[in-house]
């Protein structure tokens, strides 16, 4: 980031000038990796489907499609695989996924945040890579869906960069872009808010290496999911 690029830098994970996300009524969440503490499991997941059906990647390349669709990934991942094999691993993925659903929580005072967010007037959203029944899973889990005025996935508005989601949610909720900001953990999160010129904030705890986020520019960016608390529920 740079101040030519107008990006506020972060000082000791504080927001230089934290009246900016204070005045944005509308903050936009990405799920995994960013509320919720589930990169291990997808990386898990990912190579025991993979392998199930005789296909081998590493950890960085998993981490890398993070916030695809699952089948853009898999497309990522696999490219040699037929588009029958492709599905067998998707099938896969989403029965060891979800047989391990309960190892991800959200991460620490994420929850508390929501409540305080609402509690402030904030609408919230979501944004996510998730298949609408995944989402629909996880919400149901952490009992999460009081908090959100709209969610979109990537099977209802394609996957990201592309910015259908945020158009769906700006459009449901009657906000501008200026009203909003968008918070994601991969390049893709990042790339996502640029093309609707959305701020964004970057977490350096999910997906992507901070230098990564940081080339994507982001308005923001934090490394932690308690420096994002704070700079999101400070008055």
């Amino acid at each position: 980031m740079s101040d030519a690029n107008n990006a506020t830098r972060m000082e000791n994970n504080v927001v230089t000038h934290p009246h900016t996300l204070a005045n944005k009524s509308l903050i936009i969440f990405d799920w995994d990796g960013t509320l919720m503490d589930s990169i291990g499991l997808i990386v898990e997941s990912m190579h025991i489907a993979g392998e199930a059906h005789g296909f081998t990647t590493n950890d960085e390349a998993v981490k890398g499609i993070i916030g695809l669709s699952l089948m853009n990934g898999i497309d990522i991942l696999y490219p040699s695989a037929s588009p029958a094999q492709k599905d067998a691993i998707c099938d896969s993925y989403a029965d060891y996924y979800i047989a391990n659903s309960h190892k991800t929580p959200f991460f620490e005072g994420i929850d508390a945040m929501l409540q305080t967010l609402r509690a402030q007037n904030k609408t919230l959203a979501v944004a996510t890579g998730k298949k609408r029944r995944g989402l629909q899973r996880v919400l149901d889990a952490t009992d999460a869906h009081h908090y959100f005025a709209i969610t979109r996935c990537a099977d209802e508005s394609g996957s990201k960069p592309d910015p259908q989601m945020l158009r769906d949610i700006l459009a449901h909720t009657g906000a501008s872009v200026a009203d909003a900001v968008f918070i994601g953990d991969s390049v893709y999160d990042i790339q996502m808010a640029n093309r609707l010129g959305m701020s964004s904030i970057a977490v350096n705890y999910g997906t992507a290496s901070a230098a990564d986020l940081a080339s994507e520019q982001p308005t923001y960016q934090l490394d932690t999911p308690q420096a994002l608390i704070d700079a999101l529920t400070a008055a």
